[in-house]
């Protein structure tokens, strides 16, 4: 292990990693990573667009993007997995990047759009909007999604924050599952009452990238592109935020500023993301948890990694649920849960958990 040194300035010279390399070498290796996480994601997409009811060959799937709709081959790829698949791309980075802002903003390693209530907000205030005005279409549901998400969102923190001991992880765990109950209560009660309803919510509400077509990303992807790049504007803000308010405000950073934009990103991202796809769970919580181990605390590497991660996850997921039930499939969001809900239990079991 290094020692720490001074200079004859008196300045502090920090050693470098306990493995011995310096920040130069960490930088290239941390983006070595990154770039080795992008090449799976485009591996992963390719063959989520070779996978389905009729396998089509990954050079078919080239001549397809290529050359366009020349053969039947090209329709299906272009019309139906083409979409499908970027679709997954944005929709699992967005979540993934909320859940990162989540865990930073309420220092809660156990935060995520789905157990803090977020997604199930959203996903009320879709029903309403069916139940009331009977469309689906995300170039109108997604402003009751954005409602919903923010109403829920400030409801929990509301209810998580109550008391001397500001916003413990177990009280907002708590406020969020017991606001998600409620929530999940109403959505049932309109889904039983209108079966005309139910029909247009079932597949929407297990969270689905099936037979979306391309109008779907191009609705969406600019509150999704606009959320994401507000959150990786706020890398820096969030690093000083993780050091404690008091820290922060030394640091000149504007915590209440911070918090402002941050749950304006998380409700951009979570709002157009499940107006798109229904909500999907676990991609929040686990993605952030998965790259953390690997870039550390760092927003500035955390952010664009989880971002990839989180894409390829939900893409795969996707993916497997074609090949496990054919001729059928599995909705991509039962996939998450499924793959999810252990990574959970086991975040939960551990003796300690860390404060973010």
């Amino acid at each position: 292990m290094g020692t720490t040194t001074m200079s004859a300035t008196g300045a502090v010279t920090r050693p470098p990693d306990a493995g011995g390399t310096p920040r130069r070498g960490g930088f290239a290796l941390r983006l070595t990573g990154l770039l080795t996480a992008t090449g799976v994601l485009l591996l992963v997409a390719v063959l989520s667009i070779a996978v389905g009811a009729k396998a089509i060959p990954p050079l078919d799937v080239l001549h397809a993007l290529w050359h366009g709709r020349s053969s039947v081959d090209g329709s299906v790829v272009l019309d139906l997995r083409l979409p499908r698949t970027l679709l997954g791309i944005a929709v699992g980075a967005s979540l993934a990047t909320a859940g990162v802002l989540m865990q930073a903003l309420t220092r809660n390693p156990l935060a995520d759009p789905g157990i803090l209530g977020v997604n199930m907000g959203a996903s009320t205030a879709v029903v309403v909007a069916i139940a009331v005005w009977g469309s689906t279409d995300p170039a109108f549901s997604v402003w009751f999604a954005f409602g919903g998400a923010g109403i829920a969102a400030a409801l929990v923190y509301l209810l998580g924050t109550r008391g001397r001991t500001g916003p413990a992880p177990v009280r907002l765990a708590l406020a969020g599952t017991a606001v998600s109950a409620v929530l999940s209560a109403v959505v049932s009660v309109v889904t039983l009452l209108r079966p005309d309803v139910f029909d247009r919510f079932r597949f929407w509400g297990v969270g689905s990238l099936a037979g979306l077509p391309l109008s779907v990303l191009t609705t969406v992807l600019p509150f999704l592109a606009a959320g994401g790049l507000l959150a990786l504007g706020l890398s820096g803000s969030l690093n000083a935020l993780a050091l404690g308010d008091d820290t922060a405000r030394a640091l000149g950073s504007g915590v209440l500023r911070t918090r402002l934009l941050g749950t304006l990103a998380v409700t951009l991202l979570c709002g157009a993301a499940t107006a798109a796809v229904g909500p999907i769970a676990f991609i929040g919580l686990v993605v952030p948890h998965l790259v953390r181990s690997v870039t550390g605390p760092d927003h500035r590497w955390l952010l664009p990694y989880s971002m990839v991660v989180g894409s390829t996850l939900l893409v795969a997921s996707d993916v497997l649920g074609r090949v496990v039930a054919r001729p059928g499939e599995i909705q991509a969001g039962i996939v998450t849960a499924f793959a999810g809900a252990p990574f959970f239990i086991a975040l939960v079991r551990r003796r300690r958990i860390a404060e973010l």
